[in-house]
């Protein structure tokens, strides 16, 4: 019935370090990108493998509950090759990540950080 993601919305509240941070930073794609004059809001669509992710920018967003733990979107997870190499990616441009870990099931390392807006992002060793 359903074949993969499409794509994840977010809404973030400066949509130019958001921009930077998610294109500059992470390495995604930009595919589109459109100011709707009529919402005053700009809309990026960035690629990232075969799914997209959406940054909205909206005037006066609502904030959203992360911690502690609300119901919703708990967290972003990316798939990585190298765990080490974008952590100290991350690191080196002053964002905080969190202590590497082990998962007991899969026994693959992960860690997580947040993006500008406090959106907890995880890093999860793939291979």
């Amino acid at each position: 019935m359903l074949d993969a993601i499409h794509h994840v919305a977010l809404i973030c509240t400066d949509y130019d370090r958001s921009r930077r941070f998610y294109v500059e930073l992470l390495g995604l794609d930009l595919i589109c990108e459109v100011f709707r004059e009529e919402r005053q809001s700009w809309k990026a669509d960035l690629r990232i493998g075969s799914a997209q992710l959406e940054l909205f920018s909206f005037p006066a967003p609502a904030p959203r509950r992360s911690y502690p733990e609300a119901t919703g979107l708990r967290h972003l997870a990316f798939a990585v090759g190298n765990l080490d190499l974008v952590v100290a990616r991350l690191e080196a441009a002053g964002v905080a990540v969190e202590p590497i870990r082990i998962d007991p099931y899969t026994d693959r390392r992960f860690t997580f950080f947040s993006d500008p807006d406090g959106l907890p992002l995880e890093l999860y060793e793939a291979q």
